[in-house]
């Protein structure tokens, strides 16, 4: 009797080793009650590329579709808000900039707490993330997940017609020479146009973005393909807001398109680019969970940075194998963050409504 004894009390550990560990379990369950749902319904940028690739791998991986719904982010949030004024909720995610996350989605409380949801310990555990932890961007510290972490270019040229020495400081761009010359991504508008002049209005004052907006005369567009045309044909050399990952696909394939980024009246500025949210009342509950922690593992973060070249805030993926060094956050250096959330429902709406009125005077 000892020795049976004595023998259970030996293989009891092992016993409970053997049984899979709660995550293991919550993730099962939930995984399989996903697959009953059959599919997850996502709001997320109208990138080509990502729009391919990113659910494809969702599918590969776990056999469920991913709708997958492309669009601006002011547009999506709008289609939300007349959705739901109907009754109806459509979609299970969102993955979007900081001022739809921030102005409209978090400000109208249209989202779930993310953080509970979160399963997988390789997203979960702080030794994956440069930060040592997850990066929830919100104050609440629990609805918006911050996965990617880029340095942002001041502006792009076209190296034919633009010699980056005349370029120094952003003084430089109220030159005559170039007047006509500069494009901008529409900043009364939220998403990048917004902040980036946002920057300009803080870092620069009222009169610098009056003269630069006005005085030289740039083209004023809401679509990120028209300036990345026309910094390529050369039509606007100078431009901002084109599209990063296409211009930096465009400079791979020698086409003379340059990001610049340093330039000596400018603080280093990162961006989150993309971030990540769960919205209530889910028609895809357990779907929408299994997307939300595979979007924070290394695979789709890897897979989204590549395609609209961003750099994951993950420890764990080679951003430099897929990322031209200048866009990679340095250790040690102060960045001015334009995603913060004070920076984007303070400084970035109050720059907005006086920028709407700059723009009125062209």
């Amino acid at each position: 009797m000892r020795k049976l004894l004595g023998l259970l009390f030996v293989l009891a550990p092992l016993a409970v080793q053997a049984q899979p560990a709660d995550w293991q379990k919550k993730w099962d369950e939930t995984l399989a009650a996903a697959k009953k749902e059959g599919k997850v319904v996502v709001a997320a940028p109208p990138d080509a590329e990502v729009r391919n690739t990113l659910p494809a791998a969702f599918e590969a991986r776990f056999g469920i579709k991913m709708e997958y719904l492309s669009g601006r982010g002011s547009d999506q949030a709008n289609k939300l808000r007349r959705e739901r004024g109907a009754g109806a909720y459509t979609v299970d995610a969102v993955v979007a900039g900081n001022q739809t996350m921030f102005s409209v989605l978090y400000a109208e409380k249209m989202l779930a707490p993310l953080k509970p949801e979160l399963i997988l310990p390789e997203v979960t555990d702080g030794k994956y993330w440069h930060r040592g932890s997850l990066w929830f961007a919100d104050p609440e510290q629990k609805y918006i997940l911050r996965i990617f972490n880029t340095v942002r270019e001041a502006f792009i040229i076209n190296t034919k017609l633009v010699n980056e020495s005349e370029l120094r400081r952003y003084s430089d761009l109220l030159n005559p020479k170039w007047k006509g010359k500069i494009s901008f991504l529409d900043p009364s508008m939220a998403g990048t146009g917004a902040n980036q002049a946002a920057l300009l209005y803080t870092l620069f004052g009222e009169d610098f973005v009056e003269k630069l907006f006005v005085d030289q005369q740039p083209l004023i567009s809401r679509e990120r393909r028209q300036l990345t045309d026309a910094v390529l044909r050369g039509s606007y050399p100078i431009t901002f807001g084109a599209e990063d990952g296409e211009i930096e696909r465009l400079r791979a394939e020698g086409m003379p398109v340059k990001a610049i980024f340093s330039l000596e009246d400018l603080p280093g500025v990162i961006s989150g680019g993309n971030m990540v949210a769960l919205l209530d009342q889910a028609p895809h509950p357990n779907a929408a969970r299994i997307f939300v922690n595979w979007m924070a593992t290394k695979e789709a973060t890897e897979i989204y940075g590549r395609a609209l070249k961003m750099v994951p805030a993950r420890a764990d993926v080679d951003a430099a194998s897929f990322m031209p060094p200048e866009v990679i956050p340095k250790p040690g250096v102060n960045y001015y963050d334009i995603y913060s959330y004070e920076f984007t429902t303070v400084t970035n709406a109050q720059s907005r409504r006086r920028m709407r009125e700059i723009l009125q005077k062209q």
